[in-house]
C-alpha cells in the first residue's frame, strides 16, 4: 500500500476512536454535569439516548455506505457526530443535553461500521488482519484513556471539554480521509428500504429501552417491560417479513444464509456481553471491596485491556501471515470461559495485585473473539454488501454490550440485595455482598464463554480473499 493510503487509514481509525473515547470520558464527568445542569432524575438518559440512537443508526449507515459510497457516508457520519458533540458541550439544561446526545449518537452509529467498511474496501481480508488488530486495539485504549481524560477535564477544566475535545480529533480525521482515501464516482440505481428502516428503528429502540430499564427502573415482569418486549418482537417479525420482499433491504437476510457469517454475528454478540464484565463490574469490586478510587479502579483492570490489545494485534498478524483463522474463535471461547472461572478467586481478602492480574484471561478471550469475527464477517459477505455486513457485526456487538450490561447488572443487583438483606449493612457485609454479586456475574460470563466455545467449532475454514471489496457502483439512488 502507498504511504498516502496508510495516512488515510490512520484518519479512518482516528474517526472511529472518537465514539468509544467519548463514552468512556463521560462516566467520571456525569456527577459534575448533574451538579451543574440539575435533572438528577433524568441523568441516565444522557447515556441511554446516545445508545438508542447509535443502535438504531448503525445498520442504516452501513446500507447508506453501500448505496452512496463508503467514503462520503463515513465523512457524513463523522460530521454529524461532531455536530452533536459541539451541541452537547454547549447544552444549558439536562433536556438539551439529552437531545443533543441523541444527535451525537446518530452520527456515532456510523463511525465503527463506516471504518470497517472502508478498510474492507481498501485492503483484502488476507492482508487486513494486521490492520484490524491495530484497529481493534483502539477500543481498549479508549477504555483506559477515557476515564482518565474525563476525570481530568471535569476536575481541572470543564465537563464541556469531554465533548469539545472530539472536535479537533474529528476534524483531523475528516481532513486525512478527504485528501488521501480514494472514493467512488460511479452510481447505481437503488431504492432505500424506508419500511425496513422504520421497523428496525422501532425494534431497536424498544429493545434498547428494555435493556436499559429492565431490572433497574422497572421489574422484569412489569407491564412496561412486557410491553416493550411485545413491541420489539412484533417489530422484528414485521421487519423480517419486509426484508424478504425488499429490493434493497437495509439488512440483507441473504447474508445470514452463510453459516460462517451467522456464527460470527452470534459470537460477536457474546463477546460484547462478555466485555461488560471487566469494563463494568470488576471496577465495582475494585472500588467497593478494595477501596480504589474511580481512576485507580480503571488502572487496576489494565491487565484485561492489555490482554485484549495483545491478542488483537497478535492474532491479526498471524491471520495475515497464515490465512487461517478458525482456531482463534475456539481459543477465544475457551479463554473467556476459563478467565471468568478464574475470577471466582476474587474475595474480600484477595490482594490488589492478584485481583488485577486475574483479569488478564478474560480480556484475551474477548480480544480473540472480536478480531476473528470481524475478519470472518468481511470474508463471508459479498463485496456489494460490505457496508451492511460491517454494520451487522457492529450492531451485534453493540446489542451484546447493551443487553449484557442490563442482564448481568440485574443479576449483580439481585445478589447484592439478597446478601445485604441477610447480613445487614456493615462494611464486612458490603464487601461480601459485592463479591457475591461479582461471582454471580462471572458465572454467567462463563456460561457465555461455553456457548461461544461450542459455536466456534462449527465455523468452516474458507480461504481469505486476496482482493479488497470493490467500491460500490453508484448511478442513481431513489427514495
Amino acid at each position: 500500500m502507498s504511504r498516502s493510503l496508510y495516512v488515510g487509514l490512520a484518519g479512518v481509525v482516528l474517526g472511529m476512536i472518537t465514539a468509544p473515547l467519548d463514552g468512556m470520558m463521560l462516566g467520571p464527568a456525569l456527577p459534575v454535569i448533574v451538579a451543574d445542569l440539575g435533572g438528577l432524575e433524568h441523568f441516565s438518559w444522557v447515556v441511554t439516548a446516545y445508545l438508542v440512537a447509535t443502535a438504531t443508526a448503525t445498520p442504516i449507515w452501513g446500507k447508506l455506505g453501500d448505496l452512496y459510497g463508503r467514503k462520503r457516508v463515513y465523512l457524513a457520519a463523522i460530521v454529524l457526530f461532531l455536530l452533536g458533540s459541539a451541541l452537547s458541550g454547549a447544552a444549558r439544561d439536562m433536556t438539551q443535553l439529552i437531545g443533543f446526545r441523541a444527535v451525537q449518537g446518530l452520527g456515532g452509529g456510523g463511525l465503527m461500521v463506516g471504518a470497517l467498511a472502508l478498510i474492507a474496501e481498501l485492503v483484502p481480508p488476507r492482508r487486513s488482519g494486521r490492520l484490524m488488530g491495530l484497529f481493534g486495539a483502539m477500543m481498549p485504549v479508549a477504555f483506559i484513556a477515557g476515564p482518565l481524560l474525563g476525570g481530568l477535564f471535569a476536575d481541572h477544566l470543564s465537563w464541556r471539554w469531554t465533548f469539545y475535545v472530539n472536535l479537533p480529533v474529528g476534524l483531523v480525521a475528516v481532513l486525512l480521509i478527504a485528501t488521501t482515501v480514494p472514493g467512488s464516482r460511479q452510481r447505481t440505481k437503488a431504492r432505500i428500504d424506508v419500511p425496513g428502516v422504520l421497523l428496525l428503528t422501532v425494534a431497536l429502540v424498544a429493545l434498547s429501552l428494555l435493556a436499559s430499564w429492565g431490572g433497574n427502573r422497572y421489574a422484569w415482569v412489569s407491564a412496561p417491560i412486557v410491553l416493550l418486549a411485545v413491541v420489539s418482537a412484533g417489530a422484528l417479525a414485521a421487519f423480517v417479513a419486509v426484508e424478504r420482499r425488499a429490493a434493497e433491504p437495509v439488512v440483507p437476510l441473504r447474508l445470514y444464509g452463510n453459516r460462517n457469517f451467522t456464527l460470527a454475528q452470534v459470537l460477536r454478540f457474546l463477546a460484547g456481553a462478555g466485555m461488560m464484565v471487566p469494563a463494568t463490574f470488576l471496577p465495582q469490586y475494585m472500588q467497593l471491596v478494595k477501596g480504589a478510587s474511580a481512576t485507580a479502579s480503571g488502572m487496576l483492570i489494565l491487565p484485561a485491556m492489555l490482554g485484549m490489545v495483545v491478542v488483537l494485534i497478535g492474532s491479526g498478524q498471524l491471520i495475515s501471515r497464515t490465512g487461517r483463522y478458525r482456531a482463534y474463535p475456539i481459543l477465544g471461547g475457551a479463554l473467556l470461559t476459563g478467565g471468568m472461572l478464574v475470577l471466582l478467586l476474587l474475595g474480600p481478602g484477595t490482594g490488589v495485585a492478584l485481583a488485577s492480574a486475574l483479569t488478564l484471561l478474560v480480556g484475551a478471550g474477548v480480544g480473540l473473539l472480536m478480531q476473528s469475527t470481524t475478519i470472518i464477517t468481511i470474508n463471508s459477505a459479498p463485496p456489494r454488501d460490505m457496508g451492511s455486513a460491517s454494520g451487522s457485526v457492529t450492531l451485534w456487538h453493540t446489542m451484546g454490550a447493551s443487553l449484557g450490561a442490563a442482564g448481568l447488572g440485574a443479576l449483580y443487583a439481585d445478589r447484592l440485595r439478597d446478601t445485604l438483606g441477610d447480613r445487614g449493612g456493615t462494611t464486612g457485609a458490603v464487601h461480601a455482598a459485592v463479591t457475591s454479586g461479582v461471582h454471580a456475574v462471572v458465572l454467567a460470563g462463563a456460561a457465555l464463554g461455553v456457548v461461544a466455545f461450542a459455536l466456534a467449532w462449527l465455523i468452516h475454514e474458507t480461504p481469505l480473499r486476496e482482493q479488497p471489496a470493490p467500491a460500490p457502483v453508484l448511478e442513481e439512488t431513489l427514495v
